[in-house]
């Protein structure tokens, strides 16, 4: 016997990538439903070698279904996952609505499993942020030896963590380099993105911080440890699909280049390609399609006190959002639901 399962959002970015590993990993699915908004009712999506016609998300009833990915956005997810909750259908929820709620879990299943027990509490749990998952998992079997003081993260953020628009202005900008008639100024992004970076991702705080700095600190506290000091710059990059992050840790006990690259080489989620030699780093568009958090130019900081640098890659649309989900999803049913 498998589960029912509902994908809200199933036409987006993340919603497909959500359906497209569910049926890779073999989920138990005895019934799925996809979800959209009226605007994009009937839009056809795949599972697998099926076909599936979306349904209005305004209408559906969640009575008797088992578990809801949620990939809406955050004003969406405000009116429809409680009620979901309320008809007895589990949560997982993309959107940040619910990652701050001290009555939600924010769970990533390598580093915080245990959390998933507090699902109870409003039937929902929370997906991280893509940049917070993926550094996590980098970050929590070096913590589990050595005990993090301090972390400085530079992010390199792909545009498809702004969805499709991102993408398409990406795409028409870096065309209309190569065809000046044709001009496209920018509408998603704050600047021009084709052959630039830009600073800033989400809106400004009053400390001079944006809110996805502010989400890496925040998030990293509730998932990993509130003991671990946290600053972060986040850069959006035109690149398509893949986060890339510089990582300087600060620990309270040595540890050496060598026992780091043994220990995250055996972390479970992490692939550690680290040869010092010219290509012997993971870049964002090798990890495209796949489930890993890479790790690579693993060495020591001889600037502080028992300091690491990493860096760190992964597919966002992947570990950074559906991937991570229906992790959640196999953990809720093998550890609570047990169906399948």
């Amino acid at each position: 016997m498998g589960y029912k399962v509902v994908i809200a959002g199933a036409t987006g970015n993340v919603g497909r990538e959500m359906l497209n590993i569910l049926a890779e990993r073999e989920f138990p699915v005895d019934e799925i439903a996809a979800l959209a908004s009226r605007k994009s009712l009937g839009t056809e999506v795949s599972f697998g070698e099926k076909t599936l016609k979306t349904k209005d998300l305004d209408t559906f009833d969640f009575t008797g279904w088992d578990i809801a990915l949620f990939a809406v956005g955050s004003d969406a997810t405000k009116t429809y996952a409680p009620k979901a909750a309320a008809a007895g259908c589990v949560v997982i929820d993309n959107s940040s609505l619910y990652r701050y709620d001290p009555q939600v879990p924010l769970i990533v299943p390598e580093v915080n499993a245990d959390a998933i027990a507090g699902y109870s509490k409003k039937n929902i749990i929370a997906n991280p942020n893509c940049s917070t998952a993926q550094m996590v998992v980098a970050l929590k079997p070096l913590h589990d030896r050595a005990k993090i003081r301090r972390v400085v993260v530079s992010t390199y953020q792909s545009v498809s963590g702004a969805g499709k628009e991102g993408m398409d202005e990406l795409w028409d900008q870096t065309k209309a380099v190569y065809n000046p008639v044709q001009e496209v100024p920018p509408k998603k992004f704050s600047k021009q993105i084709a052959f630039n970076v830009i600073p800033h991702i989400d809106v400004f705080l009053d400390d001079g911080s944006t809110k996805e700095e502010w989400k890496m600190v925040a998030e990293t506290k509730k998932i990993l440890d509130p003991s671990i000091k946290l600053t972060a710059t986040c850069v959006r990059v035109p690149v398509f699909v893949g986060h890339s992050e510089a990582i300087n840790i600060e620990f309270e006990e040595p540890l050496d280049w060598q026992e780091a690259q043994d220990i995250l080489r055996e972390a479970p989620g992490i692939m550690l390609v680290d040869k010092r030699e010219a290509g012997g780093y993971v870049t964002p568009i090798e990890c495209v399609g796949e489930y890993a958090t890479y790790i690579s130019r693993v060495r020591e900081d001889p600037t502080v006190e028992n300091g690491l640098n990493i860096w760190c890659v992964s597919d966002n649309l992947r570990k950074g959002a559906a991937l991570n989900a229906v992790q959640i999803a196999e953990l809720l049913g093998n550890r609570v639901l047990k169906k399948g």
